[in-house]
């Protein structure tokens, strides 16, 4: 890999001779401006806004803008002359623990060669004493004409530094968080953490770019004549109002059917997560849907039980009109008797009064005989 700047390491009064190279590599696919109507590829040139000529690259160099619009230049010898200790050194400040380094500040990654024979030993051992001390060193060292901050940590046998941004060039995430206060149940929580075990680890090596895939396959089949089939559609329903419950379970189910687990276990999961609704009783016994509900007794009584059950119930209306019957028979012999006994008294008085009739009658003659 080839060097992008070399230096040392000023490690207290050690120093290391080393090599600085790009840990990482750009894969994106770089498109070219053309004119759409014939094709003919856009280009950028360089004008001076004085003269209106193209500049080539030699010619240019770099000023300040002043608040007037005054340009005043600056050159790489007057960079140069700057007292900055870190110019040509990766000066390391500090030893701290990894996670005091806030993952908001790294930038870019660098691969750090010891530089000749001499500094193997060296480099050996500050690499060492990083592995055994859990920690990582602060550094101050100045790249493509600004001062930057990095950290040392050990990756397999190799120094590695990540660029840092400077503390103040961390914007605080005002503004950012809901605006609102949001309670997240208990349940929530819960499912949450089932789809984070289901989930589970992931071989990072096995990770790439499907994105950039499709567009290399877009272009060989376009740079074939082939005719391109426009991808399904895939409807993730972004910003639609979910329920969350129900969105994290079909969730937890999904990741479980991706990492091939049986239906058993899936069925068995939807059993779980099935509500239970009671049925509600009415107060003459039925359901709301207007059935009958049974008892535990009624279930669990034998059919030739029931059908002695259903044969007295049927009887029971008759016995019941029997009986009114035999009511209304006894009521009306009752009032029979009773007009028999009045008149039978009315009978008895009539003629009680006609035989005290009679007796006035004879005994009117035998007084006037007397006379």
């Amino acid at each position: 890999m080839r060097s992008i700047w070399n230096g040392a390491i000023s490690f207290g009064l050690v120093s290391i001779p080393i090599k600085l190279v790009n840990a990482t590599e750009n894969h994106s696919i770089h498109f070219r401006q053309i004119h759409l109507a014939d094709g003919g590829r856009i280009r950028y040139r360089k004008v001076c806004e004085l003269d209106e000529e193209e500049v080539a690259g030699g010619e240019i160099g770099k000023a300040y803008e002043d608040a007037d619009g005054t340009m005043i230049p600056i050159t790489d010898e007057d960079l140069a002359q700057l007292p900055l200790p870190t110019a040509k050194t990766i000066e390391i400040v500090a030893f701290v623990p990894a996670d005091e380094i806030d993952p908001l500040q790294m930038d870019a990654a660098y691969y750090l060669s010891a530089n000749g024979v001499p500094a193997a030993k060296p480099y050996t051992l500050l690499r060492e004493a990083l592995k055994r001390s859990n920690k990582v060193a602060v550094a101050k060292y100045a790249l493509r004409g600004r001062e930057r901050l990095g950290m040392l940590r050990v990756v397999d046998d190799v120094i590695a530094m990540h660029g840092l941004l400077w503390p103040d060039e961390i914007r605080a995430p005002e503004g950012v968080a809901p605006d609102s206060d949001v309670t997240v149940r208990d349940a929530e929580l819960d499912l949450a953490d089932a789809l984070m075990d289901t989930l589970g680890e992931v071989d990072m090596d096995s990770l790439h770019d499907d994105y950039r895939e499709a567009v290399e396959e877009l272009i060989a089949a376009k740079a074939s004549g082939e005719a391109v089939q426009p991808a399904e559609s895939d409807d993730s329903g972004g910003g639609k109002v979910i329920d969350l419950i129900a969105a994290l379970e079909s969730s937890v189910r999904a990741a479980k059917k991706s990492r091939g687990e049986g239906d058993e276990n899936e069925a068995e999961n939807e059993g779980d997560m099935a509500d239970v609704h009671p049925i509600k009783k009415t107060a003459s016994g039925k359901t709301a849907s207007g059935r009958t509900t049974k008892t535990a007794q009624q279930k669990s009584t034998p059919k030739s039980t029931g059908t002695k059950k259903s044969t007295s119930s049927t009887s029971s209306p008759a016995k019941k009109t029997a009986q009114k019957q035999k009511k209304t028979t006894a009521k009306s012999t009752s009032s029979a008797s009773a007009s028999s006994k009045s008149s039978s008294s009315a009978k008895k008085q009539t003629s009680t009064n006609a035989r005290s009739t009679t007796k006035k009658k004879t005994a009117a003659p035998r007084k006037r005989a007397s006379a």
